[in-house]
């Protein structure tokens, strides 16, 4: 991971759908008393003319309903998957979610969670898998 500074939650775009309720009250009950600064950095990276989260989206909303406006990040320098993320970024804009307050009415049980934010992400997965496999295989 890259240097770590804080940015307002409010230029940050998210990159999953939807927020786990149980992974929420760990959070929430782990991060005692809520302090910014012993909140771990939430990753991000440069997309597309976007700042994205690629992970930390329970921590960015938990800090966010502890009434925080900025939160610790660090800069993403691992080799993800971007198309992947860009597909994800996609489905959160065209459901209207550009900030993590967007998902304020989007935390699911654990269990709904899993079906919909995990399913839908392994299948897209396996899909862009599979049309790789059709690209390399052309060439």
């Amino acid at each position: 991971m890259g240097t770590q500074q804080t940015l307002p939650l409010i230029i940050l775009q998210p990159s999953q759908l939807y927020i786990s309720a149980a992974k929420l009250a760990a959070i929430e009950s782990q991060w005692q008393p809520p302090l910014l600064e012993t909140l771990e950095p939430v990753p991000i990276k440069a997309l597309d003319g976007c700042i994205i989260y690629t992970d930390g989206h329970t921590r960015a909303f938990a800090a966010l309903r502890q009434g925080f406006t900025d939160i610790p990040v660090v800069w993403d320098e691992d080799e993800l998957d971007w198309e992947a993320y860009r597909i994800c970024v996609t489905w959160c804009q065209d459901a209207g979610i550009t900030t993590i307050m967007d998902l304020a009415k989007r935390i699911l049980p654990h269990e709904d969670y899993e079906t919909l934010w995990h399913e839908r992400c392994r299948r897209m997965q396996e899909a862009l898998a599979l049309q790789r496999r059709e690209e390399e295989r052309k060439r």
